[in-house]
C-alpha cells in the first residue's frame, strides 16, 4: 500500500483507459509514457472483493468463437459499497459448505488504480486475461443524471463512470485551482459531484453563470487520445471524500511515509 500513502501535491490523474464499464485489451497510446500514467494511477485507491490472501473474486466469461473469454472482477470506486455487496453475497444462503466458508472470509481489499492498469498492458495480448468491471458510486450516478436534466438534457440514466468540472460559464473556460506550495495551477475533474458544489459556489460570486459540467470518462478518453495539448498535463482528477479519508488514514498509520502535504476533506479553492 505503499503507493497509496505517496499522496503527492497534485493528487494525480486517473487514468480514464480504466474506468470504463468492462475494461479488457486494446489500451491506446497516451501522449504520456506508461509509466508516468502508473505513477499517477497509483495515487487512487479502488476496491476490490478478495479472499484473505488477496486473490480476486471473479467470474467466467463465456466463450468466444470458441476460444475462453477469460475472467472478469468487480473493481468498486467505494469501499463502503463494496463491503455492502460482500454482505449481499454472505447473507445467501449456499448449499455448498465450502463455497458457504469461502463467502464468510470475503473481504474490500483496496488496491492503487496504477496496479491495474499495470495488469492490463502486461496482459492485453492474452486471451484468457482477467478483465475489469467497474462500479460507479449510485449517488455519483444519480447526481450526474440531475446536473444533466437540470440543463435540459433528456437522460435516464448515466452508463459510464461521472466527473465533473466547474466552468466559469457553459461558453467559457474551467476554472483552476492552486495546489501544492509552489502554488501550481490545475485543472480538476471531480469524482464528487459534492465536492463539484462546492467549488462552484465559491466561483459563483463573482462568475454568475458558472456551472458543473457532467462529463463522462470516456470523453475524457478520446480527448487525451486525440490530442497532445499542453493544457491536458495540468489536468487531475480529485478523488472523493470517501477515497480521501482511505488516505489520510494510511497517511496517519504510516508516519514515516506522511507526505510533506496532506490532501485536505475540503474542497479546493479557485485560484484567485
Amino acid at each position: 500500500m505503499k503507493s497509496l500513502v505517496r499522496w503527492g501535491t497534485t493528487l494525480g490523474l486517473v487514468g480514464s483507459t480504466l474506468l470504463a464499464t468492462v475494461i479488457g485489451g486494446n489500451i491506446p497510446a497516451f501522449a504520456l509514457s506508461e509509466q508516468q500514467i502508473k505513477e499517477k494511477l497509483d495515487a487512487i485507491p479502488v476496491w476490490m472483493i478478495t479472499n484473505p490472501q488477496g486473490l480476486p473474486l471473479s467470474r467466467q466469461l463465456p466463450d468466444a468463437n470458441g476460444k475462453k473469454g477469460g475472467s472478469v472482477t468487480g473493481v468498486y470506486m467505494s469501499k463502503a459499497e463494496a463491503q455492502a455487496f460482500i454482505k449481499e453475497l454472505q447473507a445467501v444462503k449456499n448449499p455448498d459448505p465450502k463455497m458457504a466458508e469461502m463467502l464468510k472470509t470475503l473481504q474490500a481489499t483496496a488496491v492503487p488504480l496504477g496496479s491495474i492498469y499495470q495488469q492490463l498492458q502486461q496482459t492485453k495480448n492474452q486471451p484468457e486475461r482477467l478483465q475489469f468491471a467497474f462500479k460507479p458510486v449510485e449517488q455519483e450516478l444519480k447526481g450526474a443524471v440531475e446536473l444533466l436534466r437540470s440543463s435540459g438534457q433528456d437522460v435516464k440514466q448515466f452508463k459510464s463512470v461521472p466527473v465533473f468540472m466547474v466552468r466559469f460559464a457553459p461558453d467559457k473556460g474551467y476554472v483552476p485551482i492552486q495546489l501544492g506550495s509552489d502554488k501550481k495551477e490545475y485543472f480538476p475533474l471531480f469524482m464528487s459531484k459534492q465536492d463539484a458544489v462546492a467549488l462552484l459556489n465559491q466561483v459563483k460570486p463573482k462568475f454568475a453563470k458558472a456551472d458543473i459540467q457532467v462529463v463522462d470518462v470516456d470523453g475524457v478518453l478520446k480527448t487525451m487520445q486525440d490530442k497532445n495539448d499542453k493544457w491536458l498535463e495540468q489536468v487531475v482528477f480529485f478523488p472523493s471524500p470517501e477515497a480521501r479519508e482511505y488516505i489520510r488514514t494510511l497517511s496517519s498509520n504510516n508516519p514515516q511515509q506522511r507526505p510533506a502535504a496532506q490532501p485536505s476533506n475540503r474542497p479546493p479553492a479557485p485560484k484567485k
